[in-house]
């Protein structure tokens, strides 16, 4: 639990910033309506800043898991973990993967702000603000736009995961990875731990984005001119 711990808060804050930059360089005209697209691309951006913390957490929390299965503990926890792999193999062998999180997160992030903002206007009432759109429906947006994301990322998710634990030399790249899983499980095995992800991704996304709203509006209440 430490690595994902100690990552959450700055990859969320990574990633809203990463989704904000990306629609204020896409939209040239704040008054014109940003499109789903720009909403996507936006969404990719996000997910391309937010490799640079998820990545080494991921190989991290990763090896931690593998350890606590077999009961093989060669590591006593993330910050003992992060430092043998560093001395090991350098800074190349923390961030052993980072291509696969790269292909989970920059389409699944895509979605995951497209999803959520398709959302907040379909549920809007007719004639108000998306802005002042109630708990219950950023709830949903959000929780739907989590499950939407994991959809899409768990196979890629299945991957990284099988090369980041795997001995080195073990896979030549992600094509070997794939082909080996296939081979000797079948593709049921591109959505192993389904029902686990799912029954998380939609409270844990929908309380995230309730979160931001939240935030977003008493910061906007206490320093406006930020």
């Amino acid at each position: 639990m430490g690595a994902p711990l100690a990552g959450v808060a700055p990859m969320m804050a990574i990633s809203f910033f990463g989704f904000g930059l990306g629609k204020q360089l896409l939209q040239s005209d704040p008054s014109v309506p940003i499109t789903s697209t720009q909403t996507f691309l936006a969404g990719m951006l996000a997910g391309v800043f937010t490799t640079v913390i998820v990545a080494p957490g991921e190989r991290i929390k990763c090896l931690l898991q593998v350890q606590s299965i077999s009961g093989q503990l060669k590591y006593t926890g993330p910050v003992d973990c992060a430092v043998k792999l560093y001395k090991q193999q350098g800074i190349r062998s923390v961030y052993k993967g980072t291509v696969f999180t790269l292909i989970r997160d920059v389409p699944s992030s895509g979605l995951y702000f497209l999803t959520y903002e398709y959302l907040k206007k379909v549920l809007t009432p007719e004639g108000e603000s998306v802005d002042r759109l109630s708990t219950p429906r950023i709830l949903l947006a959000g929780g739907t736009a989590g499950i939407v994301n994991w959809a899409v990322a768990l196979p890629p998710d299945v991957l990284k995961s099988n090369f980041q634990t795997a001995a080195d030399g073990r896979y030549s790249g992600l094509v070997d990875v794939l082909r080996t899983l296939l081979r000797d499980e079948g593709a049921r095995a591109l959505y192993k731990g389904l029902s686990a992800v799912m029954l998380r991704a939609f409270p844990a996304n929908a309380a995230c984005f309730l979160g931001f709203e939240v935030a977003l509006k008493c910061l906007n209440w206490l320093a406006p001119d930020w």
